[in-house]
């Protein structure tokens, strides 16, 4: 039996994902998710949350934050993170949302 890695900090989760090919790293820049290695930038409708992660800080309550494994419709994987709670960018949240709304989170197609 293989023993289950266990992902505890947002470098070791960070670290999965890119062995299993999220290697883009994403911002969110005037309403589109951009690429930070290249010139590609990609609509809410471009775009399917593949999962989450959340992380809580050991000592501070306000170090929380959450990484998010994303694809877009041309095959680019990669990942964004953002605290989460009242230190949150709202311009992330308010993209991730709106992926959300469309009903392109977690596989929810039917």
């Amino acid at each position: 039996m293989q023993d289950k890695e266990e992902l505890t900090t947002m470098i070791k989760v960070e670290n999965r994902l890119n062995s299993d090919g999220f290697t883009e790293d994403f911002r969110v820049s005037e309403g589109r998710l951009c690429s930070l290695n290249s010139d590609k930038s990609y609509g809410v409708e471009d775009v399917r949350i593949v999962n989450f992660y959340r992380f809580e800080g050991e000592t501070d309550p306000d170090d929380m934050s959450i990484l998010y494994a994303i694809e877009c419709n041309d095959g680019t994987k990669g990942t964004i993170s953002n605290s989460y709670g009242p230190k949150a960018d709202t311009e992330v949240d308010q993209f991730l949302v709106e992926v959300e709304n469309l009903g392109k989170n977690l596989e929810k197609r039917t």
